[in-house]
C-alpha cells in the first residue's frame, strides 16, 4: 500500500489541486513569495496575509537520485526521486518523482513540467522533462543563505562566562555492538549505562540526572524506550531528566546535560543512546512486528508519497549537486569509506573489519545514486552511554576528565531538509561557525576528528563546514586518503565510524573521542591526542563539541 500524505484542511489545496490539472502553492500576499511546505506565517517577511496561488507547473530539475535499493509499494526499482525548483520562485523545491524519462537521460538544470497521478483522494504532483528544452541546462539557483554567508549570521557570545567550563565528561560505556542480537534493547542500554557509571568511579546512587535522544519508541528500532524505560528499570529517582527528538542527536542530549549541571539541577547526568534497528528489521520480516497504518504527516509526509522513504534520498541529491558544482567524484567519497574500514580493522568492537579496496567500494551494489552500499552506515543493535559530571567533582572521579572546550549549536540554515542547504548536509555550517566563536582554539589545534558519517557525504560536509578544508576543496583534501589517516594531518573516525563500526547515531563518536583523549585507543590510538572535535546530527538539527584534556 502506497504511503499517502495526511490531508488536512490547511494543506489539501496542494494534495488535491491536481483534480483540475493545476498546481497550487501557498503565497504570501505581502512579499509575493511562495511558501512550501505551507505554514501559517511567511518565513521571509513574517506576514500572515497568505493565499493560494495557481502556478504554471514548470520548473528546473534541481536534484535527482536513482533508487536501486529501498522498496516502495507499487513501484519497481529503479525509480527516480527528484527535486524541482519552481519557475515562479526557485526558492521553493518540490520533492517529487520523475516519470516518462529514462534515468540516464536526466540532467540537473533540465526544464520540467508537472503531471498528476491520482491515488485515492490525493493527486501526487509528479514531473517529466518538458518537451522544449534549452540549448544548455539552466544553472541551479543559489540558496537563500549561501554557505559562505552563514558565518555572518552567528550570534555574538553572551558575556565572558562559558557554561562549558562547568562540566566534564567523566565516564563512558558501550554494550556489545552487533547485527541482529535479538535481545531486549533495554538490556543493551543497561549494559552501557552501568559500564559508564563504573568507568567514572561512581555508583548508580550518585546519578541524579538522565538525558537521551530521541526518547521512547521501542517499536521503531530507533530507541529502546528512553528515560521512562531506564528509570523504570533502575529507580534512581533523577532530579532532572531530558529526552526528545528535536535536538541534534545524542550530542544534544550531552549538551542538555551540561546545561543542567551548569544550572545546579544535577551533578552527575547519565546520557545514553540505544538502537536496535538490525533486530527490528528482522522482527518485521518474520511477522513479530507489523508496520503501522495511517497516513504520513510532518516533514517526511512531503517526500514519502513520492518514494523518498529514507534520509538517503535527500542527501544523495545533495551529494549529486555538490559533485555537479565542485567536480568531486565517487572516489572522493570512497576515500572516506576506505579510511573508516581501515580504522575498524584495528577495533575489535567494529562490525565490519575486513579490508576494503577502492575497487570494492566502486563495484558495490548501488543504493540510491550516487550512493552505493559502502556509503551507508551499518544498522546494528547497541547502546552507548556517557556521564556528564560537575567540573568540581574531578577529584572524586576514577579517571582524568575530558573537558568541553566549546559547543556549536546555532541554527542558521533552513530546517526543512529539501528546502535547506543544497550542496552540503543541512545544519552543518551554522553549528560549525558557532563553535569557533566560543574558543580561541583553531582547526590546526585539533588532533583527531570524529565526524558524523551516517553516509560518507555527511562526513565530507563536516570537513568543509568546520574549515578543515575550503568549501568545494574536499576532492583534493581527501585524495589518496593520507590526510585523514591515523598518521595524517587530521585523523578521522579512528574507531571505524558508523560506516564500519556501526550506526550508533553519533554517540559512538563521543565515546571514541573520549577514548582517544584518554590515550586508551590501543592499536588505533593517535599519538599525543589532546584536542578532539566531534559532531552529531545527520539531517536532524546538528551540533558539534570541541573536547580537550588538561595535559
Amino acid at each position: 500500500m502506497a504511503m499517502l500524505p495526511l490531508v488536512l484542511p490547511w494543506n489539501e489545496f496542494y494534495w488535491k489541486s491536481g483534480a483540475d490539472g493545476r498546481l497550487r502553492i501557498q503565497e504570501c500576499t505581502s512579499c509575493s513569495g511562495l511558501i512550501h511546505p505551507p505554514k501559517p506565517i511567511c518565513p521571509s517577511c513574517r506576514s500572515q496575509e497568505l493565499t493560494v496561488r495557481e502556478v504554471s507547473g514548470r520548473g528546473t530539475l534541481f536534484g535527482l537520485t536513482v533508487n536501486h535499493h529501498y522498496p516502495y509499494p507499487g513501484l519497481t526499482n529503479p525509480y527516480v526521486v527528484a527535486q524541482v525548483a519552481l519557475e515562479e520562485d526557485p526558492r521553493v523545491k518540490l520533492t517529487t518523482r520523475v516519470v516518462e524519462a529514462e534515468p540516464d537521460s536526466l540532467q540537473l538544470g533540465m526544464a520540467m513540467e508537472v503531471v498528476f497521478e491520482q491515488d485515492d483522494d490525493v493527486w501526487l504532483p509528479l514531473f517529466r522533462p518538458a518537451a522544449q528544452q534549452p540549448a544548455q541546462p539552466a544553472p541551479l539557483p543559489e540558496d537563500e543563505v549561501t554557505v559562505e554567508q552563514v558565518r555572518t549570521l552567528v550570534r555574538p557570545r553572551l558575556g565572558t562566562r562559558k557554561f562549558e567550563d562547568d562540566s566534564v565528561l567523566s565516564g563512558i560505556g558501550a554494550s556489545k555492538i552487533a547485527r541482529r542480537q535479538m535481545v531486549d534493547p533495554l538490556s543493551l542500554t543497561l549494559d552501557a549505562c552501568r559500564q559508564a557509571v563504573a568507568d567514572a568511579g561512581l555508583t548508580m546512587d550518585d546519578i541524579d540526572g538522565l538525558s537521551t535522544y530521541p526518547g521512547g519508541g521501542v517499536e521503531s528500532g530507533f530507541s529502546e524506550g528512553g528515560v521512562t524505560a531506564l528509570e523504570a528499570a533502575l529507580r534512581i529517582r533523577p532530579s532532572w531528566y531530558n529526552g526528545g527528538t528535536e535536538t541534534f542527536g545524542p550530542g544534544g542530549s550531552v549538551i542538555a546535560a551540561m546545561t543542567a549541571v551548569s544550572a545546579g539541577l544535577a551533578r552527575h547526568v547519565l546520557c545514553f543512546r540505544t538502537l536496535w534497528q538490525s533486530s527490528q528489521e528482522t522482527l518485521m520480516r518474520t511477522g513479530y512486528l507489523r508496520p503501522g497504518g495511517g497516513r504520513m504527516s510532518g516533514d517526511m509526509g512531503w517526500g514519502m508519497p513520492f518514494g523518498a522513504t529514507s534520509a538517503a534520498h535527500l542527501l544523495a541529491q545533495t551529494a549529486g549537486r555538490y559533485m555537479h558544482r565542485y567536480g568531486a567524484t565517487k572516489e572522493t567519497l570512497g576515500w572516506i569509506a576506505l579510511n573508516q574500514r581501515a580504522n575498524a580493522g584495528l577495533n575489535p568492537a567494529a562490525v565490519y573489519r575486513d579490508p576494503m579496496t577502492m575497487d570494492d567500494y566502486l563495484n558495490a551494489r548501488p543504493t540510491t545514486s550516487p550512493f552505493g552500499l559502502y556509503d551507508n552506515d551499518v544498522p546494528v543493535d547497541g547502546a552507548i552511554a556517557v556521564v556528564v559530571s560537575a567540573a568540581d567533582a574531578v577529584g572524586d572521579l576514577a579517571k582524568p576528565p575530558v573537558r568541553i572546550e566549546a559547543v556549536g549549536t546555532q541554527v542558521i540554515e533552513r530546517m526543512e531538509w529539501d528546502q535547506s542547504t543544497s550542496t552540503h548536509e543541512p545544519q552543518v555550517f551554522g553549528p560549525a561557525a558557532h563553535l569557533w566563536t566560543r574558543t580561541d582554539l583553531r582547526q590546526d589545534d585539533v588532533d583527531v576528528a570524529l565526524l558524523y558519517d551516517g553516509f560518507t557525504f555527511n562526513c565530507l560536509s563536516w570537513l568543509e563546514g568546520l574549515g578543515f578544508c575550503g568549501v568545494g576543496e574536499a576532492k583534493d583534501f581527501l585524495d589518496g586518503g593520507k590526510n585523514i589517516a591515523r598518521d595524517g594531518i587530521l585523523p578521522l573516525n579512528t574507531h571505524g565510524g558508523q560506516l564500519s563500526h556501526g550506526r550508533t547515531h553519533g554517540m559512538g563518536l563521543v565515546h571514541e573521542a573520549v577514548t582517544q583523549l584518554r590515550n586508551e585507543g590501543g592499536e588505533r590510538q593517535v599519538a599525543g591526542a589532546r584536542v578532539a572535535v566531534v559532531s552529531s546530527g545527520g539531517l536532524t538539527p546538528s551540533g558539534v563539541l570541541l573536547l580537550r584534556t588538561d595535559s
